[in-house]
This record gives C-alpha cells, structure tokens and sequence, in this order.
C-alpha cells in the first residue's frame, strides 16, 4: 500500500511552508511623530503594516539630546535605510507634532533618494474642544 502524502504545514514535514521571506514593497507611507522630547519615525506600506520604524532613543540618544534636530535625522535614517533595501521608491509623508526634529527628518527622507509623492501635516488642531492646561511660569 502506497504511504500517505504528509499534509502541508503538518509536524513531520518541518518548515516547508512557515518560512518568512522579504517582501518587496515598492509604495510606503512615512510617518514622522515630532514631539518636544522625542522623534519617532514608522515606515509603514499602503495598507498601514508597520514595515520598520525607529526613534531618537533607539538610536543611542539620552535625556534632552532626543529631542534635537540632529537626533530627528539620524532617526529618519535608520528607518529609512532598511526600507530602501526592501525595494522601497515612492512614499507619502504623514508629520505630526510641534517638535524641532519635522524639518530634520524631513530632510533625511529628501536626501534617502526616495521619491515622495506629498508632505501632509496631520497636527491634532482642536476645534475649540477640551480646555488646555495653564501656562508654565517659569
């Protein structure tokens, strides 16, 4: 009698079918959260997936040196730079926040060689809604 064929993804066969492969994603949206203490960059594809993201503090920065503008592009870098790898050419922009790292890690996605399509900024504005804390007397 002929064995039976072992089902795809069963214990005896091993990995044939779970294995991970690179993904080639040729359309992205980057997304630039600049805050006051900290920039956080997220490169996701059109769908929304989070593809490869990175942060002024992953990339080694303490304390109030986070939020510089110097830290903002290395961070952009980072994220950048394995994207690129995966075949990455066109993307959209998404920046949020007051921070001082927008310009600077805007200027590291000009400089990657990818091409944009647009630059929106998608600050949360109020319509006149909660009421903002005091002012800081300093």
């Amino acid at each position: 009698m002929a064995k039976p064929i072992p089902k795809i993804g069963s214990r005896k066969n091993g990995r044939i079918g779970s294995r991970k492969q690179a993904r080639k994603i040729p359309k992205g949206i980057i997304h630039v959260q600049a805050s006051f203490n900290n920039t956080i960059v997220t490169v996701t594809d059109v769908r929304g997936r989070v593809i490869s993201w990175s942060s002024a503090g992953t990339c080694g920065f303490k304390g109030t040196r986070r939020g510089t503008p110097f830290a903002a592009q290395t961070a952009a870098g980072n994220a950048i730079r394995t994207v690129a790898d995966q075949g990455m050419q066109r993307a959209e922009v998404m920046i949020k926040g007051p921070g001082l790292g927008r310009d600077a890690a805007l200027r590291a996605i000009r400089r990657s060689g990818i091409l944009l399509k647009f630059i929106r900024d998608v600050t949360p504005m109020p319509h006149n809604g909660c009421r903002s804390p005091k002012k800081r007397r300093v």
